[in-house]
């Protein structure tokens, strides 16, 4: 039976510093797989995000900055896209607020657009612009588009994406009462999407809830170096419906989408 796939993508995550104010991550951490990721440097969303959901390195997908300039990502598709052309029934979501990700006017986007998908209703994208509006309002649009689209969809393939983290680690610094409260309310949106998934999952609809993010942040606030903080990523992965993955506890960021491509195989 192939499961869903919903891979939720938190910006700017301190894992540290969420073990101690996101509980509902904690729980995913403690209940699924968990491995540690480096992320290649440097340590800017656009590289980072590119590689972790085309899963081919800087080198190869040509981002290495977030103006985009030069990339290769129209030669090396995304997740949804990969597993569409995989298996042409899939139905696919993603929904995001920073417009390189998902916005076919501008940089990129990572994710590709599918014209005929999109038209024919297999592939639903939802686009938001929290660089103008802030991340504040546009992650809780994010999320109640995402609730709904699990709960009267169930898209096959999901990536839903939320930048409140970072935007708060560049406004007001990592170790700070703002970068902890957007790490609780991102948390409080994991929390509801988890329940959606629970109401839909069984062993004939088995889902595969997957959290990871594109880069840590310095205390002052910032990334791009090559700190080991800057590097820090993870995956967490939880089976419902379903075992956990049975995945190698080591790999690299760019391992990631031929792993969640196998549990669709």
């Amino acid at each position: 039976m192939k499961s869903k796939i919903l891979l939720i993508g938190i910006d700017g995550l301190n894992l540290d510093t969420a073990l101690d104010h996101a509980p509902t991550l904690v729980a995913l951490k403690e209940k699924g797989f968990f491995a540690p990721l480096t992320i290649e440097p440097p340590t800017w969303s656009g590289p980072s995000w590119s590689t972790l959901l085309t899963g081919t390195p800087h080198s190869q997908h040509g981002v290495l900055d977030n103006s985009f300039t030069g990339h290769k990502l129209l030669h090396n598709p995304d997740l949804l896209s990969r597993a569409f052309y995989q298996d042409q029934s899939t139905t696919t979501f993603a929904a995001a607020g920073w417009p390189p990700l998902v916005d076919p006017i501008g940089h990129g986007p990572v994710i590709h657009e599918r014209r005929e998908q999109a038209k024919a209703l297999r592939h639903r994208v939802l686009v938001r612009d929290g660089e103008t509006y802030g991340y504040t309002q546009v992650d809780a649009e994010i999320a109640a588009a995402a609730n709904y689209a699990i709960s009267q969809h169930g898209p096959d393939v999901s990536f839903i994406y939320f930048c409140g983290v970072d935007e708060a680690g560049h406004a007001f610094g990592s170790v700070g009462d703002e970068y902890k409260g957007a790490i609780a309310r991102i948390d409080s949106y994991l929390d509801n999407l988890l329940q959606a998934v629970h109401a839909r999952a069984s062993a004939d609809e088995p889902w595969l809830v997957v959290v990871t993010t594109d880069h840590g942040h310095v205390d002052e606030g910032g990334h791009g170096g090559d700190s080991a903080r800057e590097r820090a990523s993870f995956v967490a992965a939880l089976g419902v419906g379903r075992q956990n993955p049975q995945w190698p506890t080591q790999f690299e960021p760019h391992d990631l989408v031929s792993l969640l491509l196998a549990e669709r195989a």
